[in-house]
């Protein structure tokens, strides 16, 4: 608080002294020699101070003792000589048999016409249970932390196990078209790992599409492609962030155009590339995955959607993003494009 100059320096201290008597924060007046010249009732209140045995006092005196801290006197002297103030200054309050306070205070050289006696404002706040509270939070934070990492570590070696099972099947069963059911169902719980993994791996609220598309696409090519020299997957990525949420569609849709790639685009063991494409600009991206296989039906009206089809339709509209097929000569191109 400061009193303007224009006040006299007893209409000054008045109006200081009314200041503190009328507070319901803790408030001290001192002066240049951090003797006490008053205190708000919240003061005596909250530090449990007997009004009689505050005045004419020393702020160091206090109590039993517990005022007389050396940092924070430094300060109220270097206030009282103009050289500094003391802002937001944290200390603990330690008193006999109780527990400790934590305390933040402020505390201002009042300016009201007469320098030959200068007066402190002093005010204190008890953040104690703020603080603790906010301990309280952290600690809880990191509790769910610890538990979020165990979750993801089973999930992880649950997906294994899956993995694992579907792909012992798919060797032990004698209809050609049930083998390629499970193993079409091994590798998207493959790519979903790899899903869980990089998002796992990632702490912030952003994910790295680049990454996170490499990552993804070396798990589908390393569960799909016998012949690495026939077959690749090339990521094309900028250095886009996205949420986690968003990822994980843009991962499945990812998953789901690379799978259905790999079963329909290179039959008879053609070789070939496919490109998995994403590029940003603000709030617009587009994202494509294409190939240089045998190209989309030429009567494309008269087939009906499969089921990964279905779910990157589904996915794309989430995104608020278009779904678009096109004939990439040679090859397929499939576009999802947010504006």
């Amino acid at each position: 608080m400061t009193i303007l100059p224009t006040l006299q320096p007893e209409g000054g201290l008045n109006l200081a002294l009314a200041v503190v008597a009328s507070s319901s924060a803790p408030l001290l007046l001192l002066d240049g020699d951090l003797m006490v010249i008053a205190a708000s009732a919240s003061f005596y209140h909250e530090f449990q101070i007997e009004p009689v045995k505050m005045t004419n006092r020393q702020l160091s005196t206090l109590g039993n003792g517990e005022w007389n801290v050396r940092q924070l006197s430094s300060l109220l002297q270097a206030t009282a000589a103009g050289a500094a103030h003391v802002d937001a200054y944290e200390m603990d309050l330690n008193r006999d048999g109780q527990t400790p306070r934590r305390l933040v205070l402020n505390a201002q050289k009042l300016d009201y016409g007469d320098p030959e006696h200068i007066r402190l404002l002093l005010s204190v706040s008890d953040v104690t249970d703020a603080r603790l509270a906010e301990k309280l939070k952290d600690d809880l934070l990191r509790e769910k932390a610890i538990l979020l990492q165990e979750v993801q570590h089973r999930v992880a070696n649950s997906l294994q196990i899956i993995a694992s099972i579907l792909m012992q099947s798919a060797r032990q069963v004698q209809s050609e078209e049930t083998r390629t059911h499970l193993q079409s169902a091994h590798s998207r719980v493959m790519s979903i790992a790899a899903v869980q993994q990089q998002l796992a791996a990632s702490r912030l609220g952003d994910v790295l599409l680049r990454p996170y598309f490499e990552q993804l696409c070396k798990s589908l090519g390393a569960s799909m492609i016998q012949d690495a020299k026939a077959l690749s997957i090339e990521v094309n990525v900028d250095d886009s962030k996205t949420k986690a949420n968003v990822s994980v569609s843009l991962g499945l849709i990812v998953t789901e155009l690379v799978i259905n790639a790999l079963k329909h685009a290179f039959p008879g063991h053609r070789s070939g590339k496919i490109i998995v494409d994403y590029h940003s600009n603000d709030t617009q991206w587009s994202m494509s995955v294409s190939d240089d296989g045998v190209g989309i039906r030429a009567d494309p009206a008269g087939s009906k959607p499969g089921l990964g089809t279905g779910i990157v339709e589904a996915m794309a509209k989430q995104l608020d993003a278009e779904f678009t097929i096109s004939d990439a000569k040679p090859g397929t191109k499939v576009s999802i494009v947010h504006m």
